[in-house]
């Protein structure tokens, strides 16, 4: 059974910094390699919105909200995927999702983390 394990939100203040890790089981290195790796969030009474993205090929693509300040990264061989956020608002404050995507299947064979909980303030 793959499983997604989000780890290192929490409270920190506007311009504060955050690294969200994504730990991911069930899966062999092979398969883990071939899947596209991404974040989304979801902030209270919004829908959830893509963030930002590290493929098979590590190829990297950021919403335009997060350009700039997040970075993601993967470890293949620690089959993770960590975002790095820097220089963070009252606006990024979300449930903050890990994603992956096998290349070539379905959205169907989509896996998801549980989510955790990243909130910006004073």
């Amino acid at each position: 059974q793959v499983q997604l394990l989000e780890s290192g939100g929490g409270l920190v203040r506007p311009g504060g910094s955050l690294r969200l890790s994504c730990l991911v089981s069930g899966m062999s290195s092979m398969e883990f390699a071939l899947h596209d790796m991404s974040w989304y969030r979801q902030a209270p009474g919004k829908d959830r919105e893509w963030v930002a993205t590290k493929d098979h090929g590590h190829v990297t693509d950021y919403a335009d909200f997060v350009k700039g300040r997040f970075v993601v990264s993967r470890d293949n061989l620690n089959h993770s995927t960590h975002l790095q956020m820097y220089n963070l608002r009252p606006a990024d404050t979300a449930v903050y999702y890990c994603h992956g995507h096998p290349v070539g299947r379905e959205s169907t064979y989509d896996v998801w983390g549980q989510g955790t909980q990243v909130t910006v303030s004073s």
